[in-house]
């Protein structure tokens, strides 16, 4: 099945077991009234890993928002991991009730990824970016190869996991999955410097939905 018909996300689809199977043991033992704490708890983790349907209609020199969240900061910086000079960081914080899948934010082909060990300070921090666990993903278009930009998945301090499905070489549309991190994280957005930012901090984005920015149209 295609990544992006998935309703819930499959990773989770072992812990859910786990807990119909602990209501259900706990509901004939005798407990139907404990039998709701686990329920409650199996309703919040089928809702935390929901992919709602989403809608991409940028132009194919838009950049799209990787992530669902709020805008920490909008920044440059020098980026030396893929696109090796100036560029501007955006920086998505997720809480605990966003939904949490990674999007792809041009059409393009994956041809950096790079996994990084690290921390798990909460991902709302300023240093959280230099000292926590991350993955960095790097996605150029193919069709004209000076447009990239790289996403970088943060665990937090209750995010401890990062999944990313993404493969190198791996072509990929905007707006497709591109992984996610369990409960509550940030993720950044790294643009050219010469891309025209669109958003500012403290604004709410959608990811595959709200554009981020643009590159210079060369038509």
């Amino acid at each position: 099945m295609k990544r992006d018909k998935w309703l819930i996300i499959p990773d989770v689809w072992p812990l859910l077991i786990i807990f119909l199977i602990l209501m259900i043991i706990v509901y004939f033992l005798g407990g139907r009234k404990i039998v709701l704490v686990p329920f409650i708890l199996f309703l919040f983790i089928l809702y935390f890993f929901r992919n709602p349907p989403r809608k991409t209609m940028a132009r194919s020199n838009e950049i799209v928002s990787p992530a669902d969240g709020v805008v920490l900061a909008v920044e440059e910086v020098k980026e030396e991991n893929y696109l090796r000079g100036s560029a501007v960081k955006v920086s998505i914080f997720l809480n605990i009730f966003n939904v949490h899948v990674n999007r792809v934010p041009i059409t393009g082909v994956i041809d950096y990824l790079y996994y990084h060990p690290g921390s798990f300070i909460p991902a709302f921090k300023e240093h959280a970016s230099q000292l926590n666990e991350r993955n960095y993903v790097g996605i150029r278009c193919d069709d004209n190869p000076s447009w990239a930009v790289l996403v970088v998945q943060i665990t937090g301090f209750i995010a401890r996991r990062i999944v990313c499905w993404a493969k190198t070489g791996e072509k990929l549309a905007q707006g497709d999955l591109l992984g996610m991190i369990k409960f509550g994280s940030c993720t950044e957005l790294y643009l050219p410097n010469e891309a025209i930012v669109l958003v500012k901090k403290g604004q709410k984005v959608r990811g595959g939905e709200t554009i981020i920015g643009r590159f210079a149209d060369n038509e």
